[in-house]
């Protein structure tokens, strides 16, 4: 499971953390309602193929991808959302759809929409629909060096 993965590799990296469970949700808007949270205080991990390379982007559950404007800004030719049966495969100890952030533990580029980095804490699903993980933003951009880039708007 991929909540024991993440955990193994904070615990090894001697960082502190919380995991707050919640009733079976599937979208992190969901889950921010179920927890009685802000949909922008939760971070969603969408995959992605940039010129046919997977990557995450790490944004507010609240917002989408600019995929013109993640395009630009990374400097390449194609950036389109991946399909679930795609990547699926990447992930065995994930549910679908929630996807920890931790691209450095799949081999993966990670970009992090900027509006995420103005809050202290950073909540992310932690591979299952019943599992959150929280801990400072500051903890997370050290362990896994993701790009910040702005590519991302709110939804109404």
């Amino acid at each position: 499971m991929a909540i024991n993965k993440l955990k193994n590799y904070l615990n090894y990296n001697n960082i502190k953390y919380v995991t707050v469970s919640h009733s079976k949700a599937y979208t992190a808007q969901e889950v921010a309602a179920s927890i009685h949270i802000r949909g922008r205080k939760i971070a969603k991990t969408v995959i992605v193929k940039i010129d046919e390379q997977f990557a995450m982007v790490v944004l507010p559950a609240s917002y989408r991808v600019d995929f013109e404007k993640l395009r630009e800004t990374v400097g390449a030719k194609e950036v389109s959302l991946a399909s679930e049966t795609e990547f699926i495969d990447s992930f065995p100890e994930c549910e679908v759809g929630a996807i920890p952030p931790f691209g450095n533990l799949y081999g993966m580029k990670v970009y992090v929409a900027a509006s995420i980095v103005e809050d202290e804490d950073f909540l992310f699903n932690a591979g299952s629909h019943t599992e959150l993980m929280k801990l400072p933003f500051k903890t997370y951009e050290d362990l896994v060096k993701p790009e910040v880039v702005r590519m991302s708007f709110k939804c109404n």
